[in-house]
């Protein structure tokens, strides 16, 4: 099964440098076209991953439909292969279903990314480099939280229902909670930056780290920098490294991003507890999301109630969770067809409301 896992990884990696170092080499500014284009490239490549799926665990390759899934409708005993707990058409339903789920939460995560390239004002032609990076992060973060949530489920089977709880709490929240208004500048972690290291006033191109006495930028301030200026030019010697407004982009995109993985992490394991389909199909989600940002940053007001739909998905889900096993029995092994049909109808119904109710004007 370890093979399985690095030739994923390889094949992430390889599709990360080609993206960053072949087609994003030069900093540019990305135009919705080319967005489109590379959304339909993600999604496709996302589900043509599903046919990989299909014929891994339907000849159980490396082990693969094998290990416990408490979310499997009844493990069917193999000769010569031993219990089996996903064949290959239930991998398959559960990868989509998951990657289904986690690109829907992912929307979510847009409209906060929008807020913070607001406030720092980072130029279109940086935003790329920032959410490449900030990509890296994510599935770093989240391959940890995965392989910890795995082991929970696996020794304690009971944190499962502590998990549907939780996310039926969150998205009874999500629907009632008001826009939020919290200011970037606030947040400890950035705060906690700008004491460790002097903050360049100015952005230097696509570069987190500049020397102090480098060539001046030609690039506008940044707003709320102006006031620490002269603590800036006191503190950096010529030579000195200091961090750009770049750097403080990525932090807090970091942050919202382990923010929305609290929610996301559960809502997958709603669907399976396999971690090879938790992370295959978790990986595939966030892949897309830098393409789908700069495809729907600036349509993001015209379906306010979206937000509303994923409210609800994420309380379907959770109620799956905490219901799985009258569900299992009472749906038989086809109940996570029936989740992915009311996830997708949720979404489209999400979607038509805001096209037949546009959001007023303020």
């Amino acid at each position: 099964m370890l093979w399985m896992y690095l030739g994923f990884i390889t094949l992430v990696l390889i599709l990360l440098a080609l993206d960053l170092g072949v087609f994003h080499r030069h900093a540019h500014v990305i135009s919705v076209r080319e967005s489109l284009g590379w959304s339909a490239f993600w999604i496709a490549l996302g589900l043509l991953f599903s046919g990989f799926i299909y014929l891994g665990y339907n000849n159980h390759w490396a082990g693969l439909g094998l290990t416990p899934d408490i979310m499997a409708s009844k493990p069917v005993e193999v000769e010569g292969v031993g219990l089996v707990y996903n064949n290959g058409s239930q991998a398959t339903l559960k990868y989509i279903t998951g990657y289904l789920v986690e690109k829907s939460l992912a929307v979510d995560n847009i409209f906060v990314i929008a807020m913070i390239f607001s406030y720092f004002a980072v130029p279109a032609m940086y935003q790329h480099r920032v959410l490449f990076w900030g990509i890296v992060g994510a599935l770093v973060m989240r391959g940890v939280m995965i392989a910890i949530g795995v082991e929970l489920i696996h020794r304690f089977e009971w944190i499962i229902y502590v998990f549907g709880g939780f996310l039926v709490v969150t998205g009874i929240r999500m629907l009632f909670a008001g826009e939020s208004h919290s200011t970037p500048d606030r947040n400890p972690l950035v705060k906690l930056a700008r004491r460790l290291m002097p903050i360049t006033e100015r952005y230097h191109g696509q570069h987190f780290f500049v020397r102090g006495g480098s060539a001046a930028s030609h690039e506008p301030p940044v707003p709320g920098a102006e006031a620490e200026t002269d603590a800036v030019a006191d503190t950096a010697k010529a030579g000195a490294l200091m961090a750009t407004p770049l750097l403080l982009a990525l932090i807090m995109i970091e942050f919202t991003d382990l923010i929305f993985a609290v929610d996301s992490i559960p809502a997958i394991f709603a669907i399976t507890a396999d971690p090879f389909l938790v992370f295959t199909s978790n990986v595939f989600a966030i892949l897309g999301l830098r393409s789908l940002y700069f495809a729907l940053a600036g349509m993001i007001d015209k379906f306010h109630y979206v937000k509303v739909a994923l409210s609800f998905v994420l309380i379907l889900v959770g109620v799956k969770m905490l219901t799985h096993v009258r569900l299992k029995a009472l749906l038989g092994e086809n109940f996570n067809l029936y989740l992915l049909a009311a996830v997708l109808t949720i979404l489209a119904l999400g979607i038509v409301a805001s096209i037949l109710r546009p959001a007023k004007k303020e």
